[in-house]
């Protein structure tokens, strides 16, 4: 009987695809160069089984893989060599880690027997990726590849997901084995789907049941278990009034009768304010970021506290919760749902309204709706929302640009937000944007950016133009690094320290690249061409000239109580 007998290369193209992987995002080099000779047969011809993105930088592989895992709820994946090639996808995998998004960063590693002597591009990559990932390992002979694979890719997509390295040695890379599939669904001491405990579901039905103020807070986790229908029957069911973190916008369409808005410092007025009048607060799927409570020696100390989560370690570590339901929240929510009363909170959700005016009044009018002056933020993400399909995706960089358009886009359908959160990742939205439009094709992927977040993965431009990837790019130019401004405005007595811009020319680097585009300076011209935009196939540039201290509001200064919101500055 023949042995089929492949190198430890060969080996990871049958890995991968055994996993179902279709797209990588990637960039070559000399510790993974075996990898990608094997790659070569994988992506062509009759053996073809993947697509292979190549970036222009590593860090834009691990956001492309972030913006892919995203979108499809699959797990995104990018390829790079040892040394620089890898540690530039660090900050990926720190955002990804903080963001629970599935990813596996595969990286070339130089031979086992030249580890620890310093050898050309070598660095210690399980030792540095360790604290930021779920898991990080080295792949030291070929033998080992099949099973690191798979249990690479069942850590990455299961429990709370997150982004998991494979350091590969290129001496693994290149030795020939007789090849074994593999397949990991079970580790011990690692248990990605807790127990659901059925006397804390009791619980939390009970005090749900009772409450006559209660509240919600809807959080990624909910997009994450695919668990958008449980939330909705949850929710009307016991009429709860919910609020969305940033990452979980999606989750819940905005024109739900029961939603109430964004959580958060730059969230909605009313939900905010209703966090310290609520009586019983269910905390779904989120962490209580320290960017959606504030001061949390205030926060919500009238409530009681119900905190469903999967991953045991949120539990208390920042709000001290009542009761906790460890679990898939497309589990919990249903065992809830079950024992809960059909009830009616008119009275309570009424009084969201004056709040909202008030809102609608003093921020949201004034910044979607000017009379005169520049163009402003608000203004071109809600003429963006009006156009744009239900089904569009959006993604944002972060700044200004993403406060203003994570408020005023419209969300219809799930995993339809693509933001940097936990870490607040600046150039996180170009290649983000890219591999959305390859987890997604069929929908329309807007990107909002700054000035300054465009030029910082503006690299990026080159692999869009070789993929002709129809990112529509919104680029929202004030001149100004405008989050840091405006904290420099509100808290540092308006000493602009090097926040202020110059820009190169974007016409003549759309050009350069071959990628349609148009400015605009006044607001008459703003619904033409976005409908040009909007109809152009492949990508598109829509430059906006934005009011130089455009202000996001409303804002809990940081540190502040979250109902001490300022509507105006």
């Amino acid at each position: 009987m023949l042995k089929d007998r492949i190198t430890g290369s060969k080996a990871l193209m049958r890995a991968l695809q055994a996993e179902g992987v279709k797209t990588i995002f990637g960039y070559p080099g000399g510790s993974i160069m075996p990898v990608y000779d094997a790659l070569f047969d994988y992506t062509r011809g009759e053996k073809k089984c993947f697509d292979h993105i190549l970036v222009r930088h590593e860090q834009g592989a691990t956001h492309a893989a972030e913006g892919y895992a995203r979108v499809s709820g699959e797990v995104g994946v990018a390829l790079v060599t040892s040394g620089p090639g890898v540690t530039n996808t660090l900050t990926g995998i720190a955002d990804a880690m903080l963001d629970s998004t599935p990813i596996v960063v595969i990286a070339g590693q130089v031979p086992i027997s030249a580890l620890g002597t310093d050898a050309f591009q070598e660095v210690d990559l399980v030792g540095v990726a360790q604290p930021i990932s779920k898991w990080s390992y080295q792949i030291r002979h070929a033998e080992d590849v099949s099973w690191a694979v798979s249990r690479a890719f069942y850590i990455a997509r299961t429990g709370r997901p997150g982004p998991v390295v494979l350091d590969f040695a290129k001496n693994a890379q290149v030795e020939e084995i007789d090849y074994n599939p593999q397949k990991v669904n079970f580790i011990r001491s690692y248990v990605p789907y807790p127990k659901l405990d059925a006397d804390a579901v009791r619980q939390a039905a009970e005090l749900i049941n009772h409450a006559k103020k209660p509240l919600a807070l809807v959080g990624q986790g909910v997009e994450l278990g695919n668990a958008q229908n449980e939330l909705k029957a949850f929710l009307e069911k016991a009429d709860i009034p919910a609020g969305r973190t940033m990452l979980g916008l999606s989750a819940l369409p905005s024109n739900h009768p029961l939603n109430v808005g964004m959580l958060g410092m730059h969230g909605n007025y009313a939900v905010n304010m209703k966090e310290q009048e609520c009586d019983v607060l269910i905390a779904i799927g989120m962490r209580f970021s320290d960017r959606v409570t504030g001061n949390l020696k205030t926060y919500a100390k009238q409530a009681k506290i119900i905190h469903l989560d999967i991953d045991h370690s949120e539990i208390d570590k920042n709000v001290k919760t009542d009761v906790a339901v460890i679990a898939d929240c497309k589990e919990s929510l249903p065992a809830i749902t079950a024992l809960l009363d059909r009830n009616n909170h008119q009275e309570w959700r009424d009084s969201f309204k004056p709040l909202d005016e008030q809102e609608r009044v003093k921020v949201i009018e004034p910044a979607i709706h000017p009379k005169e002056g520049p163009l402003l933020m608000g203004e071109v993400v809600h003429a963006v929302a009006e156009q744009a399909p239900d089904d569009a995706v959006l993604v944002t960089d972060v700044g200004q640009n993403q406060l203003f358009a994570t408020r005023y886009f419209k969300y219809h359908h799930k995993r339809s937000i693509c933001t940097s959160g936990g870490l607040g990742t600046m150039g996180y939205g170009m290649p983000a944007a890219i591999g959305a439009t390859f987890g997604a094709p069929d929908r329309t992927v807007c990107c909002f950016m700054g000035d300054g977040g465009f030029q910082m993965c503006i690299e990026e431009l080159g692999t869009i133009m070789e993929q002709k990837a129809p990112v529509k790019m919104i680029v929202m130019n004030n001149h100004y690094l405008g989050n840091v401004r405006q904290w420099q405005d509100m808290f540092w007595m308006r000493r602009k320290s090097f926040t202020k811009m110059m820009n190169p020319n974007y016409a003549h680097i759309a050009q350069g690249y071959g990628i349609p585009y148009q400015a605009v300076t006044d607001r008459k011209d703003l619904t033409a061409a976005i409908g040009k935009m909007l109809s152009t196939k492949g990508p598109y540039i829509l430059e906006c000239a934005i009011l130089e201290e455009d202000n996001v509001l409303p804002m809990t200064p940081p540190g502040m109580d979250i109902d001490k919101m300022m509507l105006e500055i």
